[in-house]
């Protein structure tokens, strides 16, 4: 009887005994999840995949497929595109107009993902997942039902979500966060960002261009982590573009008043003092949290840092208990990226299937913020380069040009700027590359694959550029930060 699976319902609870219910148990419907899960189905093993939403704080629920798809980057760069366009032709002036496609689109999406499952075989369950050991997962419906799940292996993909600054009066009552940008019944008309996170710059951003006031409240310094030059850039465009900004404040408090509207009161930390203003929507984008604190994972040994909730993690990915394991935005030290968690889950599924010992690789990840300038960059910063290298061991090239879009147009391209840090010895090898500019996500992700291969500055001025383009000007990059001399591109 080893191989027989008994199956006992009782006060709806499943309970199973002999072999595994299957190979692969997966908590999480997001990108990362469910990579991973479809690519064991598709190398033979039996999968299952629990997803489940609890909605924000407001309310706003979706469907499978993670915050990339519902409420992150799919979403973020249809509005992003509406903005671009709004731009251009002066014709977005009703949120409205955008909203039922953007919504429509990420559903399409979310049927599109159960159907891949469907067809690769992968159970999808809408339950929410915890763990009991190693080897079991209580699985926990809307209705309250428990069913339990057993595998050889589990994999926990749960993702983060925005945090509230619970200690700031009415924060949590009257804000909105990210979760809710995407899916508001109405304009949010008048907003207040709180943040300089890429999602607080980039949800200003499109914001801003659909005809909406927006104020970006900044605490410290924007786009932290990021190459702080080109943040600067960033910002001055945004600020050029409509956004209004309100640096070096941090906000006391958010009451509603009769009419409706919400009263902000910050510190002017510039000044020392406090400042009011009213707004219809405010939205905090202080950063975010590892889905970790319902999962049981500390009852069954799972480690994690104290500080940040997230999943410690080994380079297999492996956690603290055998049979268990964690990636994407829930590891820790793991970047907060869809593709890098679509990547690693693959790689992941074909390695507990046997087929692989290959590990993600998790250095040189290019990246793009979609701002309305949008900014993409690769490698490190100017900043972690000297720290790494030392200031006297790298060069840094660069160039202000003009993109050809720009100039019927007679818009303002100051802040269009192109950055390649390299080794300042030797064959000067590339160790960073950043990027303003129209279309910034498909030209860095271009030369992203030229640092899998070690790319040199001779790689890089050995390639023809395509003209007329601004990604050319990659190409043709020639003077260095220490040099003094004028970085501006003349000419075509």
């Amino acid at each position: 009887l080893k191989d027989i699976q008994l199956n006992i319902e009782w006060h709806g609870i499943w309970f199973v005994t002999g072999t595994f219910d299957y190979d692969l148990v997966v908590i999480g419907g997001g990108s990362g999840g469910l990579a991973c899960s479809k690519e064991a189905a598709q190398l033979g093993q039996k999968v299952a995949v629990l997803d489940y939403v609890e909605p924000s704080v407001k309310g706003t629920k979706w469907g499978i497929g993670g915050t990339c798809v519902n409420v992150g980057c799919i979403p973020k760069k249809l509005m992003h595109q509406a903005a671009l366009l709004g731009t251009a032709l002066k014709d977005a002036q009703k949120y409205e107009q955008w909203k039922p496609a953007v919504q429509n689109h990420v559903r399409s999406l979310n049927w599109g993902h159960r159907v891949q499952l469907q067809d690769k075989e992968v159970k999808y369950l809408n339950v929410k997942g915890s763990l009991l050991d190693e080897h079991t997962v209580k699985g926990s419906t809307r209705t309250g039902k428990e069913i339990m799940l057993t595998a050889k292996n589990i994999v926990i993909a749960t993702g983060g979500r925005p945090k509230y600054p619970t200690h700031i009066p009415g924060a949590v009552e009257h804000g909105i966060t990210s979760d809710d940008i995407f899916w508001l019944k109405e304009s949010p008309g008048k907003t207040l960002v709180v943040g300089a996170s890429y999602v607080a710059l980039e949800c200003a951003g499109f914001l801003t261009g659909i005809g909406l006031e927006t104020t970006v409240m900044v605490r410290s310094i924007p786009l932290r982590g990021f190459d702080q030059q080109m943040a600067g850039l960033v910002t001055d465009y945004m600020e050029a573009y409509g956004t209004k900004f309100s640096w070096r404040s941090v906000p006391k408090s958010v009451d509603k008043l009769s009419s409706g509207v919400l009263q902000v009161t910050w510190t002017d930390e510039q000044t020392g003092k406090d400042q009011r203003d009213t707004f219809d929507s405010v939205l905090w984008a202080v950063g975010r949290a590892p889905e970790t604190k319902t999962l049981g994972l500390e009852k069954v040994g799972v480690k994690l840092n104290k500080e940040s909730g997230k999943i410690l993690v080994a380079a297999d990915e492996s956690t603290s208990v055998p049979n268990i394991y964690a990636f994407g935005d829930i590891g820790e030290g793991r970047p907060e990226l869809t593709p890098t968690a679509i990547k690693a889950g693959k790689l992941l599924a074909r390695r507990l299937a046997g087929q692989t010992n290959e590990l993600m690789n998790y250095d040189n990840v290019a990246t793009t913020v979609f701002t309305p300038l949008e900014y993409g960059c690769v490698g490190l910063s100017e900043e972690e380069a000297e720290s790494r290298h030392g200031k006297d061991s790298i060069e840094v090239y660069h160039a202000f040009y003009k993109p050809l879009e720009f100039t019927v147009a007679e818009r303002d391209a100051s802040q269009c700027y192109i950055k390649v840090v390299c080794k300042r010895g030797g064959d000067q090898r590339i160790l960073g590359l950043h990027f303003t500019g129209p279309n910034a996500g498909e030209v860095t992700q271009g030369f992203a694959m030229g640092f899998q291969c070690g790319a040199t500055l001779t790689h890089l001025k050995e390639t023809v550029g395509i003209h007329p383009t601004c990604a050319e000007e990659l190409t043709k990059v020639n003077v260095s930060k220490r040099s003094g001399l004028d970085a501006t591109v003349t000419g075509c």
